[in-house]
């Protein structure tokens, strides 16, 4: 009989049928004449109760089902007369695909910190709380590629090696074959790169945006959805140093047209959420975030403020709030900052423009003044910054001089500056990390827990 996944079988209406359900046990418990197992399978939340008749299957074969184990029960489903759930499974037979020794098995019925967690992530998937971040995790992938496809981007597959560093940060972890304890040398003394596997100095990508502009001032419209790399030693619940990115381009967007597809998007995944995890939803509200399902439709419900930094500046300095940090024009603004203006001041998403250009990156489109760029960041309830992005700068004689001015190494890049040399053509885009999307749709507080595996400096298990 065909295996039937338990959240199929609690959304059914059919009982009185023969099933065959496998997964987890979670729970055992009982008394003499019978015994209750709760299973579960990963596919929801809710588990699945198994009513074993000690007089068809004894104790003693039940001893190996303890919490942890696998199982395969065939039986028959039944209405529950339980409160709180509608069905149940009747077992006539059970079989043991996996023991878990109760013992030394650290996913006992008792509750476990976060913290604890991380240091088992190989197990974690099977709790309640990551089953239901993972399954988010899932939909929110789904329906990224989903947007972009009704929306006529084409998916572009930008590379992880490269020998560009897109943020001009220079917080890149190196790729090299070279061996490292007898590295070779040029005449004077640096690292002979010339004989390593790519002939030059690489690094797994920061961006897949430099080469996305690319796709974009050919294809028209497409759009990167990959892991990016970030080498800075950074320990807080923002910042991993793997991470996935969503960076749409499209030519002939100027800076307006990139607000209105970034403002859509958010609020397609989120109503995406609402109605297609819902139980998740309840269950990371009820347990973790009891603001979360408030927040979501906050969003969906009230317009994106669109705002000039400046006057975003003035606002703050008016607020009579002492902030941690200064917020003086030319200051790249902090969470702080940036949630003051949407949770107290606008009470609405915010989309903040036309930042001081020496805190934006070289590729952003330079305005009349002389002093700003057409840069936007998407500022949300809870989190801050949660999109970045800008329109690009498209003439040659400005984008070449502001490389020129950071000391950037040109002849690297002399592949990006040439687009502006061969029909150019105005275009923005913008970058979602993903996983920080991910912190604002589960109401998880740290980005090690919205990633299946996370890496951090100092942490690369599993």
């Amino acid at each position: 009989m065909k295996t039937q996944r338990i959240v199929e079988i609690l959304k059914s209406d059919a009982v009185d049928t023969d099933v065959v359900v496998k997964g987890w046990v979670r729970t055992k418990r009982g008394n003499k004449n019978v015994a209750f197992i709760a299973l579960n399978d990963g596919s929801c939340v809710g588990n699945i109760q198994v009513v074993v008749d000690l007089a068809k299957i004894s104790e003693e074969q039940l001893k190996p089902v303890t919490t942890g184990a696998c199982l395969r029960v065939d039986g028959r489903l039944v209405a529950s007369p339980g409160a709180g759930q509608g069905v149940e499974v009747q077992a006539e037979k059970i079989e043991v695909y996996g023991t878990a020794d109760p013992e030394s098995y650290p996913l006992q019925k008792k509750g476990h910190s976060l913290e604890f967690l991380r240091e088992i992530a190989y197990l974690r998937p099977r709790t309640n709380t990551f089953g239901a971040v993972l399954r988010i995790r899932h939909a929110m992938a789904y329906a990224i590629h989903e947007y972009f496809n009704k929306h006529g981007f084409y998916y572009f597959h930008t590379p992880i090696i490269t020998a560009s560093d897109c943020e001009g940060a220079g917080a890149m972890f190196q790729v090299t074959t070279l061996d490292m304890n007898n590295l070779p040398r040029t005449g004077e003394g640096a690292v002979d790169y010339a004989q390593d596997f790519f002939g030059k100095a690489c690094n797994l990508t920061v961006s897949g945006q430099l080469e996305g502009e690319l796709g974009a001032l050919s294809l028209g419209r497409i759009y990167t959805f990959g892991p990016t790399f970030r080498a800075e030693n950074s320990n807080t619940p923002r910042h991993a140093s793997e991470f996935w990115m969503i960076e749409p381009e499209a030519a002939f967007f100027e800076l307006e047209d990139n607000m209105e597809l970034a403002e859509d998007f958010l609020k397609y995944l989120i109503r995406y959420a609402l109605d297609n995890c819902m139980e998740d939803l309840e269950f990371m509200n009820k347990m973790w975030d009891k603001g979360l399902l408030e927040r979501l439709h906050f969003v969906l419900e009230h317009d994106f403020k669109r705002l000039d930094y400046t006057e975003g500046i003035e606002i703050l300095k008016a607020s009579g709030r002492k902030f941690e940090f200064p917020c003086d024009w030319g200051c790249d603004l902090q969470s702080e900052h940036e949630r003051y203006l949407v949770e107290e001041h606008f009470k609405r998403p915010v989309i903040l423009i036309n930042y001081p250009k020496d805190i934006k990156a070289f590729y952003m489109k330079q305005n009349d003044d002389g002093k700003t760029v057409r840069a936007m960041d998407v500022l949300f309830p809870g989190i801050g910054e949660i999109i970045g992005g800008s329109e690009r700068e498209a003439d040659y004689g400005k984008l070449h001089a502001r490389v020129a001015e950071l000391g950037m190494n040109e002849k690297e890049l002399w592949w990006y500056l040439d687009t502006r040399r061969w029909g150019s053509a105005p275009h923005s885009g913008f970058g979602l990390g993903f996983d920080r999307l991910l912190l604002f749709v589960t109401g998880m507080t740290n980005i090690r827990d919205v990633q299946p595996f996370p890496r951090t400096p100092q942490h690369a298990d599993f």
